[in-house]
């Protein structure tokens, strides 16, 4: 709840500079000019450029960026499917299933929290597994990964801070499937609220 204030806090002020910036004389006029990626310089009347706004908030993005490395059992398009492999691998290796209160929505094709979640903001949708952990999983790999299908799931059944660790976990997984694979994400921990 206090990352939920804060960012709202945060919210808040860039709305209100972004208010302040819009309000200039009624004969200024604003332009936006090319700037360096990522960057939106914003030239007023006056003609100043202010890309303090947006550099800070391209710092803070990549702040709660962390790269993870993400040992995948398998992907698909079937949740069924996947779930009855993750069931299999929960009873033949003895690793945990953590389903974050998630489960599948036929309705919505979509696995998500339940319609009446506690957490307002994600109930009735997806909310990704997002820290390192060495529990059985299935989440929607472009989250790991940007290329992957929107609806592509993948059975992770671990995520690691080190490729050392990952690389451990996957040699003893591939006994039992021998296609398991690690994968290095960049993956987004800030707040979500």
């Amino acid at each position: 709840m206090p990352c939920m204030i804060v960012l709202f806090k945060y919210r808040l002020y860039i709305l209100c500079l972004l208010s302040l910036a819009a309000c200039g004389s009624p004969n200024s006029s604003k332009t936006v000019e090319a700037a360096p990626s990522g960057q939106t310089n914003t030239t007023s009347g006056s003609g100043i450029k202010d890309t303090r706004l947006t550099d800070t908030l391209a710092e803070d993005e990549e702040m709660a960026m962390t790269t993870y490395f993400v040992v995948i059992a398998d992907t698909g398009q079937e949740y069924y499917t996947l779930h009855q492999e993750m069931t299999d691998l929960n009873r033949q290796l003895q690793l945990p299933i953590d389903t974050m209160r998630r489960s599948y929505d036929p309705a919505k094709n979509l696995i998500a929290l339940p319609e009446d979640d506690e957490d307002e903001m994600y109930a009735g949708d997806y909310f990704p597994r997002r820290y390192p952990s060495e529990n059985l999983s299935l989440e929607y790999l472009n989250v790991y990964k940007d290329a992957a299908g929107e609806n592509t799931i993948a059975l992770v059944t671990g995520i690691y801070e080190t490729s050392k660790s990952a690389d451990s976990a996957r040699a003893l997984l591939q006994k039992t499937i021998p296609g398991a694979f690690v994968l290095k994400a960049d993956v987004y921990i800030g707040c979500m609220h």
